[in-house]
């Protein structure tokens, strides 16, 4: 949990949240998120086709399991306000996806608060500039709005 609560997050925007640790994207998670979600396409796991064939040189991450990886790095890092029983994914106002991922390559996330909505019972909409670095590139993998409605917990909420 961060070092802020929900009604303070409006002091904080425009700062950077903090920055998450490495993490390995390798073939097995690529191959495991195809199995999930049933998009084998060969340039994620075929690896020997994708080596001969792709523009990559071998096989790259699906773009939406980098988007998914957002949220576990994002609560790695702490963004939800101590008082926050949960913070829930809201949705995503824009993301692109600008690098590929390489399997075996590296990614950290950048969150930068961008904005906040306070809502009745202590709730907000908090919106963050999400940046996913691919270690070596120049070009994030992904950039994106992300938004997540934060709870707070019991206790704490404003009548």
């Amino acid at each position: 949990m961060g070092e802020f609560t929900i009604s303070q997050l409006s002091e904080r925007i425009g700062q950077e949240l903090g920055v998450s640790d490495w993490v390995t994207i390798d073939q097995s998670r690529i191959d495991a998120f195809a199995a999930c979600t049933g998009d084998d396409q060969w340039i994620h796991v075929d690896v020997e086709r994708a080596k001969r064939e792709s523009p990559y040189g071998g096989p790259v991450a699906h773009g939406y399991l980098m988007l998914a990886m957002i949220a576990p790095l994002s609560l790695e890092i702490g963004v939800l306000p101590k008082d926050a029983a949960a913070g829930l994914n809201y949705g995503v106002d824009k993301a692109r996806f600008l690098a590929p991922v390489p399997a075996g390559a590296r990614v950290r996330l950048r969150v930068v608060l961008t904005g906040v909505e306070p809502k009745d019972g202590g709730q907000a909409i908090m919106k963050a500039k999400s940046t996913l670095e691919v270690e070596g590139s120049d070009k994030p993998a992904v950039v994106a709005e992300t938004l997540a409605f934060l709870i707070p917990a019991k206790g704490t909420q404003k009548s």
